[in-house]
């Protein structure tokens, strides 16, 4: 039902997981240099962990410009460190306590070259840290009851990520997501572009370079990139130079993520967004660019998960 379409390809996606990179990318910026932490990209990580009474884990800060203040367990990631293992070494650091993953809650951005992944996790043993055992990474970690706007916080960026836990936590709206053990060189996204008609077909972009693939773009990670752009800026500069019209896709949502300790520092993202129809034919936009199609998804069980997935991804904020 869908020809040449990457069937295995966009299951393995669909359902949080991978696909190797290669070497093929469309749109621009084409991949220059492979990022390298501490030079061109910045990844933080952070953790949303709840013990049996519904507390939620906080973190006294030791560092001078907001000692004393109270924040979520995170930290830079090292380089040759997988994502997880970062995540974890930094609760372990600040709070003692040692944790597992269970899911991404969000992906964060704030510049083209700084990303932040705030996870969902649980604990798994360790020792709480108290006063007695302050360090350089935190002077002390709580279970704290109430609500942590009555605590001196050093920024009230957490509020909206305690929210998006405590909605995980009583209906998940999106399946687990957690990083894929694949190498990458670059910061690239791997676009889910879906289409949907007002009677209800459904159509996904291709690339059409070699085999049939889901498109793959690169992202800048310039001090120069025009700040706001971000993650969206490489899949609207795409979609702008291919479609006849201009297309005002919806929000980016995260279906799943690749990175390797080892394997290089770049991070490939799978996306999902949707183009909204522009026409009363009902057909997908108009195509410019002879290195992607429109594919129609006629299988049901594909179909009703691309649409699904349009509903239940991790958010990307900005």
């Amino acid at each position: 039902p869908m020809g040449e379409a990457p069937v295995a390809e966009l299951e393995a996606v669909l359902g949080g997981g991978s696909w190797d990179v290669g070497t093929s990318f469309e749109g621009a910026p084409r991949p220059s240099v492979p990022v390298r932490l501490g030079r061109n990209i910045c990844y933080v990580v952070l953790a949303v962990l709840f013990n049996e009474e519904d507390h939620v884990l906080l973190v006294q800060e030791a560092k001078a410009e907001c000692r004393g203040k109270w924040y979520l367990p995170a930290g830079r990631m090292e380089p040759g460190e997988g994502i997880v293992a970062a995540m974890r070494r930094e609760v372990k650091e600040e709070t003692g306590l040692e944790c597992e993953a269970l899911t991404l809650l969000a992906l964060e951005e704030r510049a083209p070259a700084w990303l932040r992944f705030a996870f969902l996790a649980r604990p798994t043993g360790g020792t709480l840290k108290t006063l007695d055992d302050a360090d350089a990474d935190s002077l002390q970690a709580t279970w704290w009851a109430g609500d942590p706007r009555a605590l001196p916080l050093r920024a009230p960026d957490i509020l909206p990520l305690l929210e998006l836990a405590a909605r995980y936590r009583r209906s998940p709206p999106h399946p687990p997501a957690l990083p894929q053990d694949l190498p990458c060189a670059h910061l690239c996204l791997r676009l889910l572009i879906a289409f949907t008609s007002p009677i209800g077909d459904l159509w996904v972009l291709l690339g059409t370079a070699g085999t049939p693939h889901l498109p793959l773009v690169a992202c800048g990670t310039s001090p120069d990139e025009p700040r706001g752009g971000g993650l969206r800026l490489p899949v609207l500069r795409l979609l702008r130079d291919c479609l006849a019209q201009d297309p005002h896709p919806g929000p980016l949502g995260l279906l799943g993520l690749q990175h390797q300790a080892g394997g290089g520092d770049g991070v490939c993202f799978n996306v999902v967004l949707s183009i909204p129809a522009g026409s009363p034919s009902g057909a997908p936009p108009e195509l410019r660019c002879p290195s992607l199609r429109w594919c129609p998804v006629e299988q049901e069980g594909l179909k009703g998960l691309i649409l699904q997935r349009l509903r239940t991804a991790v958010p990307i904020r900005s």
